[in-house]
């Protein structure tokens, strides 16, 4: 199904140890631009991360959130230095020989120096950890694309309905045609007969002269083709996914058709018709940068 690039999505997933919340919402974006913001703890899997987005995601720009909560009381432990306390101890004893002092020293007295214990957070397992936020990631990703298929419905709807209506102006237009040059000759023989009373007035100039005329105001190469644009775009519509580049390709040869129709009216109500055309392709535009 057709997607839009606006969407939003979120889940929570949680046990004894832990929980984590992902949100993501995007708007559009000519590529695919990936935001992330989330605890340092978690920065090891960004990578990995983006690789899963694309799963999911071809275009739009895309804010990431994760928030990551640790339930475990104590979660450290202790680090007994020996190297150092043994330093400490040779420095001790150099010092009472040098000054004659009693270097007599408890281990209670020594583990009270600096770095001889320390505390050491204790990491959680890297791929246990990986595996617990993949999870919440692809839940918050299946419902992301759920909300854009669903936009993404309602936009294929919107374009059709413009393309239809695009249609029959293009039919007025071809319509319209015949009607013209049957006007042009009327003024043109109303003309001649003013200017030339009692002169007896050749069909067959009047007839080249309607010739230049209509080869000069010819739609219908336009028309065929902008017809045809119009199909093609309805028929890209049924594809599932990745057409939003392919419809704005096919949305700018719509526009030039349009322009040449423009440039070529001699006649208020076909150029009153190109120009709703223009309009309609520029709505079309518009919604196409919504589309993935």
């Amino acid at each position: 199904m057709m997607k839009s690039m606006t969407g939003f999505g979120r889940a929570e997933l949680l046990d004894e140890e832990k929980k984590i919340t992902v949100e993501m919402k995007s708007v559009n974006h000519r590529y695919l631009d990936i935001n992330m913001r989330m605890p340092k703890k978690l920065s090891v899997f960004e990578a990995a991360i983006r690789t899963l987005l694309k799963e999911y995601i071809q275009r739009g720009k895309v804010d990431l959130f994760i928030t990551y909560e640790d339930y475990t009381q104590s979660r450290v432990s202790v680090k007994y230095n020996q190297e150092i306390a043994g330093q400490y101890l040779e420095y001790l004893h150099q010092i009472g020989e040098n000054f004659h002092l009693d270097s007599k020293i408890s281990a209670a007295e020594l583990s009270r120096y600096p770095e001889v214990f320390t505390m050491e957070e204790q990491t959680k397992d890297e791929k246990e950890l990986w595996s617990f936020l993949e999870e919440t990631i692809r839940r918050a990703a299946l419902q992301f694309v759920e909300t854009r298929t669903q936009e993404g419905a309602h936009l294929r709807q919107d374009l059709l309905e413009k393309l239809h209506g695009m249609e029959k102006k293009v039919q007025q237009v071809e319509n319209r045609s015949p009607e013209i040059l049957r006007e042009y000759r009327e003024k043109l023989e109303a003309k001649v007969k003013e200017l030339l009373t009692d002169t007896q007035i050749e069909e067959s100039r009047i007839a080249a002269e309607v010739i230049l005329f209509a080869d000069k105001i010819c739609t219908d190469e336009e028309t065929v083709r902008l017809r045809s644009h119009i199909h093609h775009m309805e028929q890209v519509l049924t594809e599932d996914e990745g057409i939003g580049r392919k419809l704005d390709f096919i949305a700018q040869e719509m526009n030039r058709e349009a322009n040449t129709i423009l440039s070529k009216a001699n006649d208020l109500e076909t150029s009153n018709l190109a120009i709703d055309l223009k309009t309609e392709i520029e709505k079309i535009r518009e919604q196409i940068q919504n589309i993935e």
